[in-house]
């Protein structure tokens, strides 16, 4: 692995580390983070490295989520690493199905059609009652120890740390995935899509294999969601989440691992600590912070220290 790769997974362990001292009891908003990140890296895939404008993403995250769930709660199917790849799988169907359906347009059309896709899944999901529980939610999950050791305790250690390895293992391979051959031909469609068809390549089927692979992150989000709170809401498929996550991504830098991973931690700390500061005005200071950002980081945080960072070594060279 490259150095940004290292610097990457080191960040995250010491940042994990550090969270799980200073919050002990509050493990499960830390988890709860780490779900949300999975989510704003998958929404990254597609838009900030493939240009696609999407507000449904949570459609993916959903179904990882109820995927788990319906194979806990209806299967018996409760062994951990199991029900994440359950909610891996689902979110790559999710991701194949919505993705075929976003990409038929461009541009406002093709957000507009991410919106529907997110309403439809959410009433999907509400009327097949039977089976996700509906607006009364899925509950009944209850996970086995983690390799037959690790109990799921009250406490939100082992989920914990399970969110981090699941994270690390994420951005290791997402990290080979935009630095690799397929990565750059994404890249090159975001930037020129004419030019890519003309040299060959085909648009439409690299950015649904994109869709798909960002299906697989977010279902593993929405997966670990559903084994650290055992119970599944319709929330989780709602077009607030989609905004949210999407609002979260702009604020730490599109088309880059790190900027996702800092607009996520960087939002919901926030908004937390706002919140339970001001709990009839913590909107408005949430609103302020996206304001700020845009006018004086305008690349998102990341980007934008990137950017201020290139420009004083050149000069300094």
């Amino acid at each position: 692995m490259e150095i940004g790769g290292l610097v990457g997974v080191a960040a995250i362990i010491v940042v994990a580390i550090i969270g799980y001292f200073l919050f002990p009891s509050n493990l499960a908003l830390l988890t709860r983070i780490i779900s949300t990140a999975l989510l704003v890296l998958s929404i990254d895939l597609v838009t900030g490295y493939c240009g696609i404008a999407t507000l449904g993403h949570a459609a993916l995250f959903g179904a990882g989520a109820y995927g788990a769930g319906i194979a806990a709660a209806h299967f018996g199917i409760t062994e951990p690493l199991t029900m994440t790849l359950i909610g891996a799988a689902a979110g790559a169907v999710a991701g194949l199905v919505s993705g075929a359906i976003v990409l038929r347009a461009h541009g406002l059309s093709q957000l507009v059609l991410s919106i529907a896709v997110i309403h439809l899944f959410h009433e999907a999901a509400n009327k097949a009652s039977g089976w996700t529980g509906g607006s009364d939610g899925l509950a009944d999950i209850m996970p086995d120890a983690l390799l037959g050791v690790f109990e799921f305790d009250l406490w939100g250690q082992t989920a914990y740390i399970y969110g981090v390895v699941l994270l690390l293992v994420v951005f290791v391979l997402l990290r080979m995935l935009v630095r690799s051959p397929f990565g750059m031909l994404c890249r090159g469609i975001k930037e020129d899509p004419i030019r890519v068809h003309a040299m060959g390549a085909s648009v439409n089927s690299t950015l649904l294999k994109m869709y798909v692979i960002s299906g697989m992150v977010a279902g593993v989000g929405g997966a670990l969601n559903a084994i650290s709170t055992q119970v599944v809401g319709l929330d989780s498929l709602s077009f607030t989440l989609s905004a949210e996550a999407l609002v979260m991504l702009v604020l730490g830098g599109t088309g880059s691992l790190f900027g996702a991973l800092i607009g996520t931690v960087t939002f919901m700390w926030f908004e937390d600590l706002v919140s339970a500061a001001n709990p009839f005005h913590w909107l408005t200071m949430v609103g302020a912070l996206l304001i700020a950002v845009v006018l004086f980081a305008p690349r998102g945080l990341y980007g934008t220290a990137q950017h201020l960072f290139s420009r004083r070594k050149e000069r300094s060279a």
